[in-house]
């Protein structure tokens, strides 16, 4: 579905999600069964892939042979339709790499972050939505309420307790993900893990109970002692690192001071319009900012293009 919002890297995918079959157990059947049918494969949560960097593709499969790798439904999803095809994708784990082995000529699995900045950006968003439902596959085995081990319905997309009849749906964790600035400068901050001279934009989980501007008010004041005057929405990026949706904002605060919490942050700096568009395009010395697929790029440039 063509949207007019901007669309991050991870959005986007072409796919219809046909909720409306997702239960209909026999038309599932039938469709892993077809011979047109499609599948996705993940190891590890690294999707296969088949070319050279510069023309990388989904190394589709016949979903026959994922239903016969995954060894049941459990490591099976139901993703959609791709132009009326029914698409799956396949959960695969262990320690030998499958492309050595049933799946070998076909592709090579590839760590995700890396490869969304070389895929086509739809099939980014189709293998990022089979990872982040694998993620969430793998943390939610057991019954919440009972602790009874689950099993999947609805085509992978909830989970079912026989015990106490509890059902279980993926979860998504909202993250605000702001640029905060003060008339036109702009505060970046560090953690003092990510490599040197990396800067990017503050976030941090809502909480319960909490709007997504009271959660961006909150998380500037925490991080870097900054108050809110006012946020307006940019776009979100689903993350599937596991499960995340960042929710873009950009938040005008009251002064331009700012301080790092050392907790969070180690260090904050502010940044002019200009020395933004520099820092995108690499031209400040031992300074860099997070790549174009992450959301965080996108909101600096966004407000450095305003002026």
């Amino acid at each position: 579905m063509a949207l007019d919002a901007f669309l991050n890297i991870f959005a986007g995918s072409p796919l219809d999600r046909a909720g409306e079959r997702r239960s209909d157990a026999e038309w599932i059947a039938a469709q892993l069964a077809a011979p047109a049918s499609l599948a996705v494969a993940l190891w590890n949560g690294r999707p296969l892939l088949a070319g050279p960097d510069e023309a990388l593709r989904i190394a589709y499969l016949p979903a026959a042979l994922a239903e016969e790798l995954s060894g049941g439904r459990e490591r099976l999803l139901f993703l959609g339709l791709l132009a009326g095809t029914a698409v799956f994708a396949v959960d695969l784990e262990g320690e030998a790499d499958p492309a050595e082995g049933r799946l070998k000529g076909l592709g090579a699995f590839h760590e995700m972050r890396p490869a969304a900045a070389l895929l086509p950006p739809p099939e980014v968003a189709i293998m990022g939505a089979a990872r982040s439902m694998f993620e969430w596959r793998r943390r939610h085995r057991y019954c919440a309420v009972c602790g009874q081990p689950t099993h999947p319905v609805d085509g992978g997309w909830k989970r079912a307790c026989p015990a106490c009849k509890s059902e279980h749906f993926p979860r998504t964790d909202p993250v605000v993900i702001m640029l905060a600035h003060h008339g036109d400068r702009c505060l970046l901050g560090r953690q003092a893990a990510w490599p040197p001279g990396m800067f990017s934009t503050l976030a941090g989980f809502v909480e319960h109970g909490e709007s997504i501007e009271e959660a961006c008010a909150r998380e500037l004041a925490e991080e870097a002692k900054l108050r809110v005057r006012s946020a307006r929405y940019h776009s979100t990026q689903p993350w599937p690192f596991p499960s995340s949706l960042m929710i873009g904002l950009i938040a005008e605060v009251e002064d331009d001071e700012g301080v790092a919490d050392l907790i969070e942050l180690s260090e904050v700096r502010w940044f002019t319009r200009a020395e933004a568009r520099d820092l995108l395009a690499g031209k400040l010395p031992d300074l860099r900012c997070p790549p174009p697929l992450a959301i965080a790029h996108q909101l600096i440039k966004s407000w450095a293009g305003e002026g």
